[in-house]
């Protein structure tokens, strides 16, 4: 069975040492903004769209840039990790859908979440989590671990 694989951008949002993660309905876990790259779209753009259209928040990736160029060529902002997700596993234990995430840190200068994007998470969905709180969480532990990261990454940057 061939897999589909897709390409998504997801971005943990940190402001004053604490990120923010919202309650994924379909799924039932706490999870940072991110969604699908659209067609038109480079990773990065679609993981500040993303962040836009779930929270109303402009973002600023803190993210490393290659510095080779060449006639046709420019670096991108870098994800801070790479990830790939099984979607849809089906009994045989084959895997019929995964996500291929281009996981960023950003920093945001206000935690009023707002969303602006159609059949987004209301603002009430949302909870800003500093390091100890996720540390103490029954979060799942690439949410806890990638969190505190993210606050390290941007508070320390």
């Amino acid at each position: 069975m061939e897999t589909t694989r897709h390409f998504t951008a997801t971005t943990y949002i940190v402001n004053d040492g604490a990120t923010a993660l919202h309650e994924h309905d379909r799924l039932g876990i706490r999870l940072p903004p991110g969604g699908h790259v659209d067609r038109d779209e480079l990773p990065h753009e679609a993981a500040l769209r993303e962040v836009r259209e779930e929270t109303g928040l402009d973002a600023e990736l803190v993210a490393t840039e290659s510095s080779i160029t060449g006639p046709n060529t420019r670096g991108l902002p870098e994800p801070a990790h790479l990830m790939l997700h099984d979607i849809n596993v089906h009994e045989d234990g084959s895997v019929g859908h995964q996500h291929v995430d281009h996981l960023y840190y950003a920093r945001v200068d206000s935690r009023e979440i707002a969303p602006n994007g159609s059949d987004e998470v209301g603002s009430d969905g949302w909870r800003w989590y500093t390091p100890a709180e996720l540390s103490a969480s029954d979060l799942q532990r690439d949410v806890i671990d990638l969190g505190r990261e993210a606050v390290s990454v941007v508070d320390g940057a």
